[in-house]
């Protein structure tokens, strides 16, 4: 099954060729006011009709690439606009950035114009005057062939997990990506004046399910063909409507329980009256109740489960939006801990092992439908549903 959407970018035809997504990490579907011009929360990368890649004036290169840019600056030669994700921070409310730690002209993405479309990434980018923009206090050196080279103010770093964007799939190693796209170990700190060691035997060729840190947003390159693979909105909607057809029902209050629509949970907007809540720490999933409260100072923080009298958080259920973020297409049985965005068992558990880049050298697995970081002791809870007693 495809959506519409999907059918356009990826079945064979003689529409122009996709080579694949960025999509960011921390968005549901949409950004939270929504998807507008170039800011929006995934991004396509299409053969244009005319080559567009820069090349060095001593350099003589035959084939002729493509360059997509992707940064915080809104000038024109970026495509692809990216401010910092807030974790959590998707009820609605865009939430204002004093100080970004994004570059203006954080990277770019060259893909060659004929199969197998390779696409390769770089630091930095072109500003309107077609030069390489790099910060005052962004690293710079001459490399030994004499070509100068450098890295941005708080780094690009890239992630290939080991053996594709699979369920098997396990965490590749966090490098730095150069101006000319030589690989480089992380240097001590994100911003710090000295970079690490080259890695002679790693290139910057991105691979489906390759993670693209910018200091403030993470970015998942999605090819093409893994694309082609992924579930369907119209294939999530169904498993949505196959939870909600089993009339899931509240075990003390007994009344029906059901997922919000596709849209609904995208926007986090409002709760509704049959919204499934579940207690993180066993699974048992509810309706709302106010009853069970162990800690006066957070609501919700500690609640004793009616069902097992287990104590832990108790959150709201919104399903996984974003089919960019499956690794396959079971259905939805488990949640994050604690946000309780909820997705396939194997897509939960492979998110749960990545660590992402947190702050000038921290790592953490967070949820990619909202960013929040998730437990350290629990990542993923088991979700128990009670059918209808009738």
């Amino acid at each position: 099954m495809f959506s519409s959407s999907q059918e356009e970018h990826c079945a064979p035809s003689k529409d122009p060729v996709k080579y694949g997504e960025l999509v960011v990490l921390g968005y549901n579907g949409s950004l939270p006011n929504g998807d507008r011009g170039r800011r929006k929360s995934r991004f396509a990368l299409y053969r244009r009709t005319k080559a567009n890649g820069v090349k060095p004036s001593t350099v003589h290169i035959l084939n002729t690439p493509q360059a997509s840019k992707i940064g915080r600056s809104t000038e024109s030669p970026i495509d692809f606009v990216v401010t910092d994700t807030i974790a959590g921070g998707q009820d609605g409310e865009e939430t204002p950035i004093t100080q970004s730690t994004i570059s203006r002209f954080a990277c770019r993405v060259v893909c060659e114009r004929t199969p197998p479309f390779t696409a390769r990434i770089y630091a930095a980018g072109f500003d309107s005057s077609k030069n390489i923009f790099l910060g005052e206090k962004a690293a710079k050196w001459k490399n030994p062939d004499g070509h100068m080279d450098g890295l941005t103010t708080n780094g690009v770093l890239v992630m290939h997990p080991r053996g594709g964007f699979t369920e098997e799939s396990k965490p590749g190693v966090w490098r730095e990506i150069s101006v000319c796209g030589d690989v480089y170990t992380l240097r001590e700190t994100r911003s710090a004046q000295c970079p690490g060691k080259l890695v002679e035997n790693e290139n910057n060729i991105l691979l489906d399910g390759s993670l693209v840190d910018l200091c403030g947003a993470t970015l998942l390159w999605r090819t093409a063909e893994g694309l082609f693979h992924t579930p369907t909105q119209k294939h999530l909607e169904a498993l949505r409507q196959e939870i909600n057809a089993a009339r899931p029902q509240c075990p003390v209050g007994l009344n029906t329980l059901a997922f919000p629509s596709m849209q609904r949970s995208r926007a986090l907007s409002s709760l509704e009256d049959k919204q499934p809540w579940v207690y993180l720490a066993c699974g048992h999933v509810h309706g709302y109740h106010n009853w069970g409260h162990r800690s006066e100072q957070e609501a919700n923080a500690q609640r004793e489960c009616p069902m097992c009298r287990v104590v832990g958080p108790y959150v709201p259920l919104w399903l996984g939006c974003e089919a960019a973020f499956y690794v396959d297409t079971g259905a939805p049985t488990h949640a994050f801990v604690p946000c309780g965005h909820v997705c396939s068992e194997k897509s939960v558990k492979y998110w749960a092992e990545i660590p992402l880049p947190h702050g000038t050298h921290a790592f953490h697995a967070a949820c990619p439908f909202c960013a929040t970081q998730l437990s350290l002791t629990q990542g993923c809870s088991k979700l128990i549903f009670q059918g209808p007693v009738d």
